[in-house]
This record gives structure tokens, sequence and C-alpha cells, in this order.
């Protein structure tokens, strides 16, 4: 595994964002509108009762978090996604480039462009609703880790999806996490679901994150088995996501279409 040409390639993309104001913008605009529109909904609904720091701090604490995810996934999809949208994916293997590599390169990238996109955010929630996600103390690393390990592990099987099926799986990269935010139990807790989908909602590591963000909000209390849990889950997860990307790219090469995966 050599260093340089991961380097390079996360270098490409680092010159992409930094060449292009309008990426920028685009980076920092969605998680910063996402904040503003949550801490006013919030603060529509709570102005008359006693529960506002609660809920707004919930509500928004956890509209961070999950656009940390969000960008996460989508982040790694974006990079893997220019590279067949600018017809160059088969060109990186011109290096050669093995396939960990590209994981670990794309991997890097994408928490420098979550980043971009979601410190404005943070740094916004403060002066506009009077809430901070470092109240959360030193587990919000871990939960900034859990959570991103979900999202490359999102990122993985979509991205595997699209070396199986090609750019016509693209739309999946959009609505992934959509389809899982319902049972991820993101704004309300896991009781507020029906018994067997409580059961089907366990899966996910989602739960456990999000059942401790209210838990430390509301009780000040860190429930380190709820992190654990999520943290078992997602390494369980990602080193699936791994194998079925590995199995996804040979697959490709085996067949001739990975030649054809920007057509």
């Amino acid at each position: 595994m050599k260093f340089h040409r991961m380097y390079a390639l996360s270098l490409r993309h680092i010159y992409l964002i930094k060449g292009s104001l309008p990426r920028i913008l685009d980076l920092i605009y969605w998680p910063t509108i996402q904040i503003v529109l949550w801490g006013f909904i919030s603060k529509f609904f709570t102005l008359h009762t006693d529960l506002y720091n609660h809920t707004v701090g919930i509500i928004l604490s956890s509209a961070i978090l999950y656009d940390f995810l969000f960008r996460s996934s989508i982040s790694f999809n974006m990079l893997f996604l220019e590279e067949i949208w600018s017809r160059n994916f088969t060109n990186l293997f011109v290096a050669p480039l093995k396939v960990s590599e590209i994981i670990i390169a794309l991997t890097a990238t994408a928490l420098l462009r979550t980043l971009i996109g979601i410190i404005p955010a943070i740094l916004l929630a403060t002066p506009f609703f009077g809430v901070s996600i470092f109240t959360l103390g030193p587990s919000l690393i871990l939960l900034f880790l859990s959570l991103y390990l979900f999202g490359i592990t999102l990122g993985l099987l979509v991205t595997s999806g699209l070396l199986r099926y090609g750019p016509a799986f693209e739309n999946i990269a959009w609505s992934s996490l959509f389809l899982l935010a319902p049972l991820g139990c993101v704004y309300y807790p896991l009781s507020i679901l029906p018994d067997w989908l409580q059961v089907v909602a366990k899966i996910l590591p989602l739960v456990y994150i999000f059942e401790e963000v209210r838990s430390i909000l509301l009780d000040n209390v860190v429930n380190y088995s709820n992190i654990l849990t999520a943290l078992k889950l997602n390494l369980i997860y990602f080193a699936s996501a791994v194998s079925i990307f590995y199995l996804a790219f040979y697959g490709a090469r085996k067949k001739g279409t990975l030649i054809n995966v920007g057509e």
C-alpha cells in the first residue's frame, strides 16, 4: 500500500473543491439551511412551553449529527461519482492504484468535505438558538466516529451498486439515508415505533446513537453500552461493506464492464 498514491487521489479532489467556489458553497449551504430550518420549527412549537431549551437542544443536536452522517455518506458517493462523471475511473489504475487505496483515499477526503459543510452549521446553532453540540461532552467524539463509519458504510454499498449496475444506480446515492431515517429514531425515541418495527430498528446503529444523545441531553447520563453497541455494529457493517465493494469491483472487472462504468 503506497501512501503517495492515496495522497495523489485525495489531492485531486481537494484541488477540485479548492478551485470551485460553487462546490464550497454547495457543501456549506445545505447543512446551514437544515439547522436554521429545524431551529425555527422547534422554536415555533415550543415558544409557549417550559420545554423550549430541552426540545430545541435535542432536535438541533440530532439534526446536526444526522446531517454529519448524511454529508459523510454523500461526500463519499460524490467523490466516486466525480470519477464516473469525468470518465476518469479506469484511468486511476494506470498508477496502478489498489482497491484498498481507493477506499482509504476517498474515506479520508470525504471527511474533509463533511467538515467543510458541518462546521459552519455547528457554529451558527449557538448564536441563533443557544444550542451547542459540545454539551454532549467527550462522548461526542465517539458519536461522530460511529456516525462517520456508518456514513462511509452506506457510501461503500452505494458505490458497489454503481460498479455493478452503472450510473443507473445513481439515484440510490441520494435516497439511501432517507430510507433508513424513520427506523433510525433520529428525532424521536425508539418506543414511538410499533413493537415489530422496534425489533427491526435495533439492528441499526443509528438507534443506539440517537438514544444516547437524548439520554445525555435530558438526563445528563452517559450510557457507554449504547455507544459501544453502535460502534460494534458499525464495524461489522463496515467490514461487510468493504467485502461487498471488493466483490462488486472484481465482478465488474471479470465481466468487462469496469471500463464502461462511466458510460
